[in-house]
């Protein structure tokens, strides 16, 4: 339970003080929109449980591009380590470190922007606090949702939490790599959840381990980056 909202309980938080907080969010995250759109920056923000692989995509995902074109935000309840290990992958990053809040803010991320030279890149990763609930209600000011989710958390995790989904542009099945290895997940099942809860399904299977659909998910990113460029210059 997040203590600085309430994640929805109206017993801890009443009803019209969350509605408050998530108008205030909303007006935040126009303003970080603004900012990306007159960059120019592309920025995608990276849900999905613990474990599901995000900053092994990143890392990834880091060598299909020039270093200079990514740069992220990573966050976390404790510790840098994600951040960490990317710039190490050659993405500029910083760690936002939200202690006991579940999920990123559209204030969280401001602030962040003022610690990185995210003007400069053409892609900026917003990685998520590790959670299939909280931070799909929170815009950010993200042009588009991406959400990873393991071959390892099963087949049900759309219809368990489906706001999650509904909001998702693209799903990343990761750590296809172990598929061999879970002779009883069914894949179609997958496929047919994600067709229940997202409004466009759309999931590419990837592995940060053999490189799968790496590719597929980088030509993804700069066609959305093309389509938004095209919206930029009207």
């Amino acid at each position: 339970m997040c203590e600085t909202c309430g994640c929805g309980d109206p017993e801890l938080v009443p009803v019209e003080v969350q509605e408050g907080l998530l108008a205030a969010n909303d007006h935040r995250a126009k303003h970080n929109r603004e900012h990306f759109d007159v960059a120019g920056v592309l920025a995608i923000n990276l849900m999905g449980s613990p474990g599901s692989g995000k900053t092994a995509l990143l890392e990834a995902t880091a060598q299909r591009f020039e270093r200079s074109s990514l740069s992220a935000l990573s966050g976390d309840l404790a510790t840098e380590r994600d951040a960490e290990r990317l710039s190490a992958a050659g993405i500029e990053s910083r760690a936002i470190t939200t202690g006991s809040a579940c999920h990123l803010d559209a204030e969280l991320v401001h602030r962040g922007l003022d610690q990185l030279s995210w003007r400069e890149s053409d892609f900026l990763f917003i990685e998520n606090v590790g959670n299939l609930v909280c931070p799909a209600i929170y815009d950010l000011g993200q042009d588009a949702n991406v959400v990873a989710l393991a071959v390892t958390e099963g087949e049900d995790k759309p219809l368990k939490y489906p706001v999650m989904f509904h909001r998702a542009d693209l799903v990343l099945l990761t750590k296809v790599d172990l598929l061999p290895a879970l002779p009883n997940l069914n894949v179609t099942a997958i496929e047919d959840a994600l067709a229940r809860t997202m409004p466009e399904p759309h999931m590419i299977p990837v592995s940060a381990v053999n490189g799968e659909g790496v590719e597929e998910w980088t030509e993804w990113l700069k066609k959305r980056r093309l389509g938004v460029a095209r919206r930029w210059a009207v």
